[in-house]
């Protein structure tokens, strides 16, 4: 019995439109990353399940994807784990792989095993695909592809304010109203270290993460649940709902604080000359759940659509170093493809120039029109125009039929009258106008409509 075709959840298909439509953003993003000086990567979309564990904090790393040893993966199990269903302990023992989580980890093993053969600071691009085991809803997806620019080997907060210039003509060029959230992990850390919370600083920014998805209740409710003081806490959530920045920078006894509220007034001066055409948002509540970030994060979000972050990024650090590369500060920023699809088509944003359609499109009415028009197919084609032929002879309502299934606007057609007169009709299949065209002029004239 033959299985019902499917797909997995969290997976999509796409066919020809979608995926013009999908290269079109990829275009533009790329477009915009040449122009600040990025180059092209790409890692494996497995890595050692080492490389990847650990770096996105607990959360993260129950949404790993692992991918089971080949052959008999039971073989090397310790049984008593399995009867006991230490999952955790089995995991290790029967899967050494994992699909990336993200394509910036991907990149900080990549420089660090290629150190001695880049120049620092180096920037790159990257647009691969990336799997997540979340639970899939409305623009969020288990394979998506994410379109990715770092630089390492530089602290300078120009990179941060570069950035925010990225974002604004990527989303400018796309026609798509946004807001660029930005802010700073060490306000965050400072925040959490007034407040007597520093050894808690993850547990507070990964419930402050989630704010915008569950509000201020349940994240009072989680944090309290892990053992925050239900008075004290209320005091900081306070702060962050009400996101006042005078009040913060009035905060005393952190030094981090201090530094991380410098950081960002450095990164406003650099931008402050720039005639910005989206809005930029310094949001206390921005957090980054990722617990690689070390300075500061950035997000965007769609004015028009409601569907989450579109955008995000943030500096870290000391990634590398758990690669064996120490010292060297990267700071990068992710562009999500998918998402950005959905509020481009909710918006109907998308420009016909996104569909790149047939120049034209042949129907030949007897075999030998057919061998005809092959040869006029294969001139046209050399000299630079998208050009089909149905390869069969059929009755010419069917013939009409799949030119309007396939959306093409010229439709070149060809019997014994053109063959013999060395002409083609040309019919418009919006306009249903037809003309007699000489096959000298063919093509200048399907120039003129492209």
């Amino acid at each position: 019995m033959a299985s019902k075709a499917s797909i997995l959840k969290g997976t999509r298909d796409f066919g020809p439109d979608e995926v013009q439509r999908r290269e079109y953003i990829i275009d533009t993003i790329r477009e915009v990353y040449l122009k600040y000086g990025y180059r092209p990567i790409e890692t494996p979309a497995m890595e050692k399940l080492e490389t990847l564990t650990g770096k996105y904090g607990d959360e993260g790393d129950q949404l790993l994807f692992k991918v089971l040893n080949n052959g008999d993966f039971l073989a090397k199990a310790n049984a008593q784990h399995i009867e006991q269903r230490d999952s955790k302990a089995i995991t290790s023992q029967i899967a050494k792989r994992g699909m990336r989580y993200d394509l910036t980890v991907p990149f900080a093993r990549y420089v660090a095993m290629h150190q001695n053969d880049i120049a620092f600071p180096y920037k790159r691009y990257q647009i691969q695909n990336v799997w997540r085991g979340d639970r899939p809803q409305k623009g969020r997806y288990q394979e998506f592809v994410q379109c990715d620019a770092d630089v390492v080997g530089s602290d300078s907060l120009m990179s941060e304010a570069e950035y925010v210039l990225i974002y604004d003509e990527v989303f400018s060029k796309l026609g798509l109203q946004v807001e660029i959230h930005l802010n700073n992990r060490k306000v965050l850390e400072g925040i959490a270290e007034h407040f007597g919370y520093r050894d808690r600083f993850v547990d507070l920014s990964v419930a402050i993460d989630k704010w915008d998805k569950i509000g201020r209740d349940k994240v009072q409710m989680e944090l309290i649940g892990k053992g925050f003081d239900p008075h004290r806490i209320d005091e900081v959530l306070d702060l962050f709902e009400q996101s006042d920045w005078d009040k913060v920078r009035t905060l005393h006894g952190s030094e981090l604080l201090q530094q991380g509220i410098a950081e960002l007034d450095e990164v406003l001066s650099y931008i402050d000359s720039a005639a910005l055409k989206q809005e930029l948002v310094l949001d206390l509540r921005l957090a980054r759940g990722l617990s690689y970030y070390t300075g500061c994060i950035f997000e965007v979000k769609a004015k028009e659509v409601e569907i989450g972050s579109i955008s995000g990024g943030g500096r870290y650090d000391d990634l590398t170093s758990t690669f064996g590369l120490k010292g060297t500060s990267g700071v990068g920023i992710s562009f999500g493809l998918a998402r950005i699809y959905d509020v481009l088509t909710e918006l109907d944003r998308f420009p016909s120039s996104a569909l790149k359609s047939l120049d034209g499109l042949f129907l030949c009415m007897d075999e030998e029109s057919l061998r005809w028009a092959f040869g006029l197919v294969t001139g046209l084609r050399q000299n630079g125009l998208r050009i089909d032929i149905y390869p069969e002879i059929s009755k010419f309502k069917k013939l009409m039929k799949y030119a309007d299934q396939r959306g093409v606007e010229n439709v070149l057609i060809v019997g014994e009258t053109e063959r013999s007169s060395g002409t083609v009709v040309l019919r418009n299949m919006r306009s249903g106008e037809q003309e007699s065209v000489k096959v000298a002029e063919l093509q200048d004239r399907l120039f003129q409509k492209a």
